[in-house]
């Protein structure tokens, strides 16, 4: 089975490492050069995009900021899973808001905006504080602000315009209402062409300035394990979706209010590759070749660190976990690779925490440090 896969990063590598056993030919699609390439090697397969669909049985992809003229044209070809719908709603959060509303899924309060007229209808209607986030093209923080006064309006007002102003197509912002949350969760969730689906225990998620830092799995109630299920089953089944699924959520008290979506393997499922049974990037594969889905069980309590703009760790770091290098050129800010942590009891894996923080990147050493104190009770 070959499989092209829409994206030439990381994500793309790990599903070829995971198809390999399974006989799934992974190929990468590199959307800005319009090059095929092997994900692991980066050698050179091809060019093209008709040419990577003719060489495809089936398309997947890796990253929902795709051009829509390519999904389209990878949709025609009657080889792409999930839809093209589906991965442009998790790129426009317009789409994705009306999504959640029409799956009668909890989410924070929003108004769209295009202009001043509708910024000052949104500051009345939602309130303050609030969150505004670029319709399109946001990620890991960016295309972001933070509105908690009125003194604040013209300052955040000017720079939003600017940013209107200088967007190239289709753009707006979503403005929503602050959410004063507990912490933050994420679902990873597969459901496969019958409609059938697993999900993967919750991930608790520590953020550094808008960047995942640290996943937790293993460590939350199931009273909240029950409602994220129900919630992906309502957002999956209205997107009729095939493949990986990750749903990031606030916790507020009992309940849960979702944050965002993401039609695709996620970074804060990476964690299964060490702790579930079948980890997220073999699930997908299953899903969109049509193969049963494996099984989602957690296998014993496991981290996730991410590794931020360093291409080097201690050594002493490589006996406590998984370490997971993407093969990337070093570069400030930029995800590098990952490390895994286990230990047969969360109390077991607090102190593996304790331990890797002070040898942790610099970035994380402090949510590193917190995730294992919050562990420890």
């Amino acid at each position: 089975m070959k499989v092209l896969v829409l994206g030439a990063g990381q994500l793309a590598r790990m599903m070829s490492l995971a198809g390999a056993p399974l006989g799934i030919e992974v190929s990468a699609y590199d959307v800005v050069s319009e090059d095929i390439v092997h994900p692991l090697t980066k050698t050179a397969l091809g060019h093209g995009l008709g040419n990577a669909i003719a060489s495809a049985q089936i398309i997947t992809a890796e990253f929902e900021h795709i051009p829509h003229a390519i999904l389209d044209q990878c949709e025609a070809s009657g080889k792409l899973h999930p839809s093209a719908q589906a991965i442009k709603t998790g790129g426009d959060r317009r789409i994705e808001k009306s999504l959640l509303d029409k799956a009668g899924v909890a989410n924070a309060t929003y108004e769209v905006v295009n202009n001043r007229e509708d910024f000052d209808r949104a500051v009345a209607k939602v309130g303050l504080p609030m969150v505004l986030k670029s319709a399109k093209d946001g990620y890991d923080g960016k295309g972001q602000w933070r509105l908690k006064s009125e003194d604040q309006k013209e300052p955040v007002w000017q720079e939003i315009a600017a940013f209107l102003a200088a967007a190239k197509g289709d753009q707006s912002i979503v403005a929503e209402a602050f959410v004063p949350f507990d912490y933050e969760v994420s679902l990873i969730g597969v459901r496969n062409m019958s409609g059938e689906l697993e999900v993967y225990p919750l991930t608790e998620n520590t953020h550094v300035d808008g960047v995942l830092n640290v996943s937790v799995a293993g460590n939350q109630p199931m009273e909240l394990q029950a409602q994220a299920k129900a919630m992906f089953r309502a957002v999956a089944e209205a997107l009729d979706y095939v493949g990986v699924l990750a749903i990031e959520f606030f916790v507020v008290g009992e309940k849960l209010l979702v944050n965002e979506i993401a039609p695709r393997v996620h970074n804060s499922g990476h964690w299964s590759q060490q702790g579930a049974e079948t980890c997220q990037f073999e699930n997908h594969l299953r899903a969109v070749t049509g193969m049963p889905l494996g099984r989602t069980t957690l296998l014993r309590p496991t981290a996730m660190v991410n590794i931020l703009g360093e291409d080097t760790l201690p050594e002493a770091v490589y006996t406590m976990g998984h370490v997971h290098w993407y093969g990337k050129e070093k570069r400030t800010g930029r995800k590098m690779g990952h490390i895994n942590l286990c230990a047969n009891t969360l109390i077991g894996l607090g102190q593996v925490l304790d331990a890797v923080a002070p040898l942790a990147p610099a970035h994380a050493r402090e949510a590193v440090a917190a995730s294992a104190r919050k562990l420890a009770g």
